[in-house]
């Protein structure tokens, strides 16, 4: 089964973000930093989808409203892969 970037995202978030909901629990809307997201955690996610996605975030998007919620974090990764400069 072929898992979607939403599902990625998510287990890049169980890996990395130590949040007090299970991230199969989260839905693509919720808002990560109501859910705990901390800043550190933030850094981690973002370092570990760069690891697993093989891509950069570039100075421009990092926010924390980039990483306020899968939904958010997934516009940004096919902004980022349709415009690759």
């Amino acid at each position: 089964m072929a898992e979607t970037l939403s599902d990625v995202i998510r287990e890049v978030i169980a890996q990395n973000a130590r949040l007090v909901i299970a991230a199969e629990d989260i839905a693509d809307d919720d808002d990560l930093h109501r859910l705990g997201l901390s800043s550190q955690g933030l850094v981690a996610v973002m370092l570990g989808l760069e690891d697993e996605l093989g891509v950069q975030f570039p100075d421009e998007v990092l926010s924390k409203d980039t990483f306020s919620s899968i939904a958010s974090i997934r516009d940004t990764l096919a902004r980022i892969a349709d415009d690759p400069a």
